[in-house]
C-alpha cells in the first residue's frame, strides 16, 4: 500500500468512526458482500486460506487453465495477486494452489473453508474499523513512558511498544520536543499502531501483530528540481544572498565553498555578483526544502570564479582543482571582522594595550563553527578569559584555536574533519559582544589566518576525469542558459514601449 493510499484510508476511518452506529454496521455488512464477490471462485474450486489478520498480504495463485505454459510454468512464476489489511504488510505467505485446494474441495472442506473465510474477513473489517486514534505533542521533559501513562496505557504495553520487533523501534528512546505521535488504540483499550513522523520523507510504524509488536520505517520518495538564484551586492554578502531568496545554510555553503580563494568580510565590494544553481526537494508536489549546490560562479573585483559539485561531493573548479584547501580561511560564516590580526591593540576589556594574535569574526550567537582542517581535539574546556573554547592540534605543526563559545560540540580527544561543526558562537569569558575569536599557529607561532599560504588539497583524480569534464560542462552550460535568460528577461522589462 503506497503512501497516498495509506492516508486516504485513515481519513476514512476517521469519517468511519463517526457515524452513527447503526451506519457502521450497514457499511460493514455492504463491504463484506462486496468483498465476497470479488474473490470467490468462479468454479467449486476453493483456496485452503489460513487466518486473515491485520497486518497480513494473502497471495491468490491463478488457475494454470489460463497460464502460458500450463503445467510447465512453475508456481513461483505465476502472476499473484496481493490484498493488504492496514498500514502493516509483513512477510508474505505462499499459499497453496488451485490445483491442491481441489483435492481439500474432495475431501469435502470446501463449505467450512468458506465459511472460515468469511468470518475472518468480518473480523478483519471490524477490527480496523475499531480503532481509535489519538495525536499527542512531545513537550520538554517527555519521554515514551511519559507519553503512554498520559494516554492510559500500562509500562508493560511501554516496553513492549519499545522493544518492537525491528531496529526501528530505538528510534522512540530519543524524542524531540515538538515532534508528534499518533497513537491508535482497539476495543479492548490495547495500543494497536503508533505512528512517529522523524522527518518530512521518514515515517516510523509500530503495530500490533498477534500478540507482539512489530515496527517498520517508510520513506517518501523526494523529487529533485534543479534551480537558479542570483544576486548583486550592495552592501554585504549575506544580504544579497537573503535577498536572492537563499536560506542560511545555503549562504554559509557558498560562502564555504569559495572561502579559501575569497574573504567574504573584506574582499567583497559593492557590484559584485553570484548565480548558483541548487537543488529543491519536493514529497507529493509539497516543497519541503533545498538540496545541494551543483554549480556556483562568483564575480569578485572582476575576478571569475566557477565551482561544480561532483558524485563525492567535492567542489572543483571546471579544470579539476579542488575548491577545499589544506585550511579554512574562516571557520564561521560571518558579519564583519570586529578585530583583525595585529601587534598591538587596546583591549576594550582589560584596558590595556597588547598583541592580538587571532581575528575576531562577528556573528550571530549559535552561529555554527567549524574545523578549519582535519586534526584531534586537545582542548575542549571553559575558563574565564577564553570562556568555553577548543584547539585542534592538524598536521605539519599546525593547530588552530577557537574561543568564546556559546556550547562546545567535541570534547578532547575527538577527531575531527574539515567542515564539521565544532561549537557555537557566544560571548563566554572576556568578550564584549558575540564573535569567534580565531587563532592560526604553525610551529608553536602565531601567523594570521587570512594571509598565510594555504596549500592545495588533491585535484579530482585521473580515473574521473573525463567524466567530471562532462559533467562540468553540463552544469556550467545549465548556469550560462539560466543567466542569458535572467539577462533576455531584464533587457525586456527596461525596454521602451512602442
Amino acid at each position: 500500500m503506497n503512501v497516498s493510499s495509506r492516508i486516504l484510508l485513515k481519513k476514512l476511518l476517521e469519517i468511519f468512526q463517526n457515524l452513527p452506529k447503526q451506519h457502521r454496521w450497514i457499511i460493514i455488512a455492504s463491504s463484506c458482500f462486496l468483498f465476497l464477490l470479488l474473490i470467490m471462485p468462479s468454479s467449486n474450486e476453493s483456496l485452503d486460506i489460513e487466518d486473515i489478520q491485520v497486518g497480513k498480504r494473502i497471495q491468490i495463485a491463478l488457475p494454470e487453465s489460463i497460464v502460458p505454459g500450463g503445467k510447465a510454468l512453475r508456481q513461483s512464476a505465476l502472476p499473484q495477486r496481493s490484498i493488504t489489511i492496514a498500514s502493516k504488510t509483513i512477510a508474505t505467505e505462499t499459499l497453496p494452489s488451485l490445483a491442491q485446494s481441489s483435492i481439500a474441495q474432495n475431501d469435502g472442506s470446501l463449505a467450512s473453508g468458506q465459511l472460515q473465510r468469511k468470518v475472518k474477513i468480518q473480523d478483519s473489517i471490524e477490527e480496523l474499523a475499531s480503532l481509535s486514534w489519538q495525536t499527542v505533542k512531545v513537550h520538554s521533559g517527555d519521554s515514551l513512558a511519559l507519553i503512554l501513562k498520559r494516554l492510559g496505557f500500562s509500562a508493560q504495553t511501554t516496553y513492549a511498544v519499545s522493544t518492537a520487533k525491528g531496529d526501528d523501534s530505538q528510534l522512540l528512546k530519543s524524542l524531540n520536543v515538538g515532534d508528534q505521535l499518533r497513537v491508535a488504540s482497539n476495543e479492548t483499550q490495547q495500543l494497536a499502531a503508533l505512528e512517529y513522523p522523524l522527518s518530512k520523507t521518514d515515517t516510523l510504524f509500530i503495530n500490533l501483530v498477534g500478540d507482539s509488536y512489530q515496527s517498520h520505517r517508510e520513506s517518501k520518495e523526494v523529487e529533485i528540481r534543479e534551480s537558479f538564484s542570483y544576486g548583486t551586492i550592495t552592501s554585504s554578502f549575506w544580504n544579497a544572498g537573503v535577498s536572492a531568496g537563499l536560506n542560511d545554510s545555503q549562504i554559509i555553503n557558498f560562502a564555504n565553498t569559495f572561502g579559501w580563494d575569497i574573504d567574504f568580510a573584506l574582499d567583497i565590494r559593492e557590484g559584485d555578483s553570484f548565480h548558483i544553481t541548487f537543488e529543491k526537494k519536493y514529497v507529493e508536489g509539497e516543497y519541503i526544502g533545498t538540496g545541494n549546490i551543483l554549480a556556483a560562479e562568483i564575480t569578485n573585483q572582476g575576478e571569475v570564479f566557477q565551482a561544480i559539485r561532483f558524485t563525492d561531493d567535492e567542489y572543483y573548479s571546471p579544470d579539476g582543482r579542488s575548491m577545499r584547501k589544506a585550511f579554512l580561511r574562516a571557520p564561521v560564516s560571518f558579519k564583519y571582522i570586529s578585530s583583525s590580526f595585529k601587534p598591538k591593540r587596546f583591549h576594550p576589556i582589560q584596558k590595556r594595550w597588547k598583541a592580538h594574535r587571532g581575528t575576531d569574526y562577528a556573528a550571530k550567537r549559535g552561529t555554527p563553527v567549524v574545523a578549519a582542517g582535519n586534526g584531534k581535539v586537545t582542548h575542549s574546556t571553559f575558563n574565564k578569559y577564553n570562556g568555553n573554547y577548543v584547539f585542534i592540534q592538524h598536521g605539519n605543526g599546525i593547530v588552530t584555536k577557537y574561543l568564546h563559545f556559546s556550547k562546545r560540540a567535541v570534547k578532547k580527544g575527538d577527531r575531527v574533519k574539515q567542515g564539521q561543526t565544532i561549537g557555537y558562537v557566544g560571548s563566554t569569558g572576556m568578550s564584549q559582544a558575540p564573535h569567534l575569536h580565531y587563532e592560526f599557529l604553525l610551529n608553536g607561532v602565531h601567523r594570521d589566518s587570512r594571509t598565510v599560504k594555504l596549500p592545495d588539497a588533491k585535484p579530482i583524480a585521473k580515473k574521473y576525469k573525463a567524466n567530471f569534464t562532462l559533467l562540468a560542462n553540463e552544469r556550467l552550460a545549465a548556469l550560462s542558459g539560466a543567466k542569458n535568460a535572467l539577462l533576455a528577461t531584464q533587457a525586456n522589462d527596461i525596454a521602451p514601449n512602442d
